[in-house]
């Protein structure tokens, strides 16, 4: 299925910080995936390039964004620390989100995360904060299990919490 898509590249204030990206608009898009990367990979994955195009065949734009800037990603090349840090990652995507929320192009699609690796664990926490903005979260080879520790916890609810999950009267 050929679609006329259109890609760009992004800047993005979240926070303090200027983040980078590649958004693909294609033509009468539906909805938008937002890519959340993590353990030292970046949106120039071959994999998420690749699962990017195949969703914007679908009529559905992407954006491909680097959670830390290129300072930190110096450092967390060194350390491996930053990767780790579900809150700022989370922090760094609700910021995303709601600069897709206020852009022309982008504000009225609905928004879904794609997680890969810790990019999982920040896509839930992220979701959590913005639950009538994001409509699905989608992880591929993710840690969802960092979500619920360390200092992204404070956000959210526990999903293996087993009072949430068992029937009355079990």
């Amino acid at each position: 299925m050929e679609s006329n898509c259109e890609e760009r590249l992004v800047r993005i204030t979240a926070g303090s910080v200027l983040l980078e990206g590649n958004l693909s608009l294609p033509d009468g898009a539906r909805g938008i995936v937002l890519f959340a990367h993590g353990s030292g990979s970046s949106r120039f994955s071959p994999r998420n390039r690749y699962v990017a195009q195949l969703l914007n065949q679908e009529k559905l734009a992407t954006l491909l964004v680097d959670l830390l800037s290129p300072e930190e990603e110096t450092v967390d090349l060194q350390t491996a620390q930053l990767r780790f840090n579900i809150g700022l990652l989370a922090e760094r995507l609700v910021g995303v989100t709601d600069w897709l929320v206020r852009q022309p192009d982008t504000g009225p699609l609905r928004i879904g995360y794609f997680g890969a690796s810790t990019g999982a664990a920040a896509a839930l926490v992220a979701a959590a904060e913005r639950p009538k903005i994001v409509r699905a979260v989608v992880s591929r080879g993710g840690r969802p299990d960092l979500a619920w520790t360390g200092p992204g916890a404070r956000r959210g609810a526990n999903p293996t919490d087993s009072r949430r999950q068992r029937p009355a009267g079990h």
